[in-house]
């Protein structure tokens, strides 16, 4: 018998600035996201209202997000992934860890959905 189970809600996670942007589109492209898979991504995002964290794995699998920022503009961002966290507060703590020189950085927060599986037999 197999049985899963999945909880869902938010992660949190730090990501670190490469450039800003006037668009998302732009945004993507700028972290070498094709530019159709960038339009594709961003029309993805407009069944959410108010969407304004877009995740894309890049060829690789890197992980990458563009932010709006409170002036209105894209940020493109490396995102750690593996830094996941439950609050916002600890990826702020695990953000300043990771700025150095001059860098700039931001706490995103990504939908999640985690699926235990177990079996039996």
């Amino acid at each position: 018998m197999n049985t899963s189970a999945r909880s869902s809600g938010h992660g949190y996670f730090p990501a670190i600035v490469c450039v800003e942007r006037d668009s998302p589109i732009d945004a993507l492209v700028a972290l070498c996201v094709a530019r159709d898979e960038a339009m594709d991504i961003v029309a993805a995002s407009w069944v959410a209202a108010e969407s304004s964290c877009l995740f894309a794995m890049l060829d690789g699998g890197r992980p990458v997000v563009v932010l709006r920022t409170q002036e209105g503009r894209w940020a493109a961002c490396n995102v750690f992934l593996s830094q996941v966290c439950v609050t916002s507060q600890e990826a702020d703590r695990r953000l300043g860890k990771l700025l150095k020189r001059g860098r700039r950085g931001y706490v995103a927060c990504l939908a999640v959905c985690i699926t235990d599986a177990a079996g039996d037999g």
